[in-house]
């Protein structure tokens, strides 16, 4: 069975940016005081000029891994416990109600509870996986109970394998969930990993120059780096997306 590796996005047109670019310097010429919102002239040689420091790039790298690691425990976590789920009710019992906890508890009110357990350093890796946890598991929980019993039945009439089962059965009916799921997961361990340095203030992360910026009254800076967060998450679910077809072409041709 063929699996389809090629993802839908919609794509970001130059001119619908221009344009948004634009309504946000109309706005800026119209408040007059770039303390309440910067132009995006002045953001963008603000960033221009952050982008000639080691330290900005030291403080993306900082950043960068807690969060990919966050996200990739999540991503290992989800898809293993929405496997044993999907075959076992009484783990699917017993997680119902953290996944409840888990998509209703404000992330601000998990952040400050974790600053007691967890170094400050860290937190945005837990809150990362806080974030992409649930929704991996429930993607692929629902996908996994999804994938078509006819074809359940024929693999059990011809006993066929587990490994070549997964592969060939769920692999193909899991893989439009799983993609759907890391879209959206990937954006929220940003503004998790983010929320989590800006209130733990680690030294040499994003979110310490988030928290230097809004204290100082610093609105250039305050976009730049926000913008700096919005490439990451682009970047990064870029590259995953291609990194993840990739992978499924190779298996595709074993």
């Amino acid at each position: 069975m063929k699996i389809s590796t090629t993802p839908h996005r919609n794509k970001i047109r130059l001119w619908a940016v221009l344009i948004w670019l634009a309504v946000w310097q109309v706005a800026s010429l119209w408040v007059g005081e770039a303390i309440l919102l910067a132009s995006p002239v002045s953001v963008f040689l603000r960033l221009v000029q952050l982008c000639q420091t080691g330290d900005f790039w030291g403080s993306i790298l900082f950043s960068l891994i807690r969060i990919l690691l966050g996200f990739l425990l999540g991503l290992l976590c989800g898809g293993l416990f929405a496997g044993l789920a999907a075959f076992l009710r009484p783990v699917e019992e017993l997680l119902s109600p953290l996944m409840l906890v888990m998509k209703t508890t404000p992330i601000t009110s998990i952040i400050i509870l974790c600053l007691i357990w967890i170094p400050s350093r860290n937190l945005s890796i837990f809150t990362a996986f806080l974030m992409v946890f649930p929704i991996i598991y429930t993607n692929l929980l629902e996908g996994i109970r999804a994938t078509d019993p006819q074809l359940i039945e024929m693999a059990e009439l011809f006993q066929v394998p587990w490994h070549k089962r997964v592969r060939y059965i769920y692999l193909s009916q899991l893989i439009p969930y799983l993609r759907s799921a890391c879209t959206v997961s990937v954006g929220l361990s940003w503004k998790a990993g983010a929320a989590a340095e800006v209130i733990g203030i680690p030294k040499g992360s994003i979110g310490e120059h988030l928290y230097d910026a809004k204290l100082y009254l610093d609105t250039p800076d305050l976009f730049a780096w926000t913008i700096v967060i919005i490439c990451m998450s682009i970047l990064f679910e870029r590259v995953f997306l291609w990194a993840l077809s990739n992978l499924l072409k190779r298996l595709e041709r074993m």
